[in-house]
């Protein structure tokens, strides 16, 4: 299986998310967690069963993978060597806010 690696602004979106979900319900960070984890062990296992998101114009296609139980989608790249998650977005506060990072 290929390594997955998170960008800095993906793993700073989730921490951001488990801290606002931790202050409405005491475990539901860590709910988070595991389900972002969960979808990360999916796509490792099959990066390429997930759909390539309509639109987006870049050097690699850029896919999306729902997170179970949370409005949450994991948006990544596939590589030569690895995975590289560029995303975890809310799926819908500013749709598409993340695709700038593309182009570095």
């Amino acid at each position: 299986m290929p390594a997955v690696t998170f960008e800095p602004e993906a793993e700073a979106e989730l921490e951001a998310a488990v801290a606002w979900y931790d202050e409405h319900a005491e475990g539901l960070g860590l709910r988070l967690v595991l389900a972002v984890d969960g979808a990360v062990a999916r796509i490792a296992a099959q990066p390429s069963a997930y759909p390539e998101i309509p639109g987006v114009q870049a050097r690699v296609a850029v896919r999306r993978a729902r997170v179970s139980g949370f409005p949450y989608s994991v948006a990544f790249v596939e590589l030569d060597d690895d995975l590289r998650v560029i995303a975890v977005a809310h799926d819908k506060r500013r749709p598409g806010y993340w695709l700038k990072r593309l182009d570095r």
